[in-house]
């Protein structure tokens, strides 16, 4: 059976969507990780004997979904092949870090969180962002109105289901809310809110807040606290990549990105069949997939990547906006001296070809 049910976005958009109301568990599964395969070369890009195509290697943070649609949807209508590039998505496996794989040039590009890509810094890895493609943050905690929580310090002494590898933010909020709370570490569904084990989740607002609506909760049964509203706007997905790579082969960094933005514009702009893209790539990965509910996370993921008021995809990372996340996780001791601004940032835009 099908119903109806409106979203208002706090984004400033009105989302209608049409759910199945007898959905098992339609979240983005994060447990069932594909192993990454042992015959990694030590420097994937390479040219073909008979072509000019590069090989390049790119290692999404999560199982694929529409939040990666771009990348598989570039893949499928040649687009990266028109630019030159024989595009491999590396399957995401929990167990394998982004970092030692830029480090180990097993990877060429990684689209990573801010957050986690100053982490990496932290850890002595020399990444750089070369387009910040997420205009705002879409994390939120969530509780049910029924646990009593029903504000920020209410979570004090209550335990909190976060993922596994995006614990800093939350660690942050918790520690200039002055909370005392409880991580619980989670991995791919949500099963451990509804069946009450935490108090509170992470959720993003493209995906897991739409899931737990499709698991039975209701909007008005929800309490949301975004961290944007709490000040902590930490901006999402951005484009990285060793700083050498953009040394030794700009070309290389800017016919990536030119061939990532036409991606993803051929993605926002038909919908379903990238739908249909992503679908058959996590099949393949054997994850559990709905069609409902990429729809939303893909209509979601263009407010993030399109800012109101704009008509083209943002790659542009602000001073101010990093600076004042960086000086967050340094004040709250998660991380140590930090990195200049225009050390961490080098546009594709400003790459000078050979």
């Amino acid at each position: 059976m099908k119903f109806s049910s409106s979203i208002s976005d706090p984004f400033g958009t009105n989302i209608t969507f049409v759910i199945l109301a007898a959905i098992f568990v339609i979240s983005c599964q994060r447990g069932n990780r594909t192993q990454l395969s042992g015959d990694v070369i030590k420097n994937p890009v390479v040219l073909n004997a008979d072509t000019k195509t590069r090989k390049v290697r790119l290692l999404p943070y999560w199982v694929p979904s529409s939040q990666f649609a771009g990348y598989y949807v570039g893949i499928e209508k040649g687009i990266f092949k028109k630019h030159g590039i024989d595009l491999e998505i590396i399957p995401y496996d929990s167990q394998v870090s982004p970092d030692s794989l830029l480090r180990e040039r097993k990877i060429d590009f990684a689209p990573l969180w801010l957050v986690n890509a100053i982490e990496i810094r932290e850890k002595g890895v020399d990444i750089v962002n070369i387009a910040q493609f997420s205009t705002r943050s879409s994390l939120m905690l969530i509780s049910k109105k029924s646990s009593g929580i029903n504000k920020i310090e209410d979570i004090n002494g209550k335990k909190a289901g976060i993922w596994l590898g995006f614990e800093m933010q939350p660690k942050a909020l918790f520690k200039k809310s002055k909370l005392d709370v409880k991580i619980i570490p989670i991995g791919s569904t949500n099963s451990l809110f509804l069946l009450g084990g935490v108090d509170v989740t992470n959720a993003n607002w493209f995906d897991e807040y739409h899931s737990l609506i499709n698991n039975g909760l209701n909007e008005d049964e929800m309490n949301k606290f975004f961290f944007a509203d709490y000040g902590l706007n930490f901006l999402e997905d951005g484009i990285y990549c060793l700083r050498n790579r953009i040394t030794e082969d700009p070309d290389l960094c800017r016919d990536f990105m030119e061939a990532t933005l036409e991606s993803w514009n051929y993605a926002f702009n038909n919908q379903n069949e990238a739908i249909d893209i992503v679908v058959k790539y996590a099949e393949a990965q054997k994850q559990p997939v709905n069609r409902s509910h990429q729809k939303w996370m893909l209509s979601a993921y263009k407010t993030l990547y399109i800012p109101a008021a704009t008509t083209s995809i943002n790659t542009f990372l602000s001073e101010k906006d990093y600076d004042a996340i960086q000086n967050i996780l340094m004040e709250s001791r998660l991380v140590g001296k930090g990195t200049p601004y225009d050390s961490f940032y080098k546009p594709f835009s400003k790459l000078i070809k050979k």
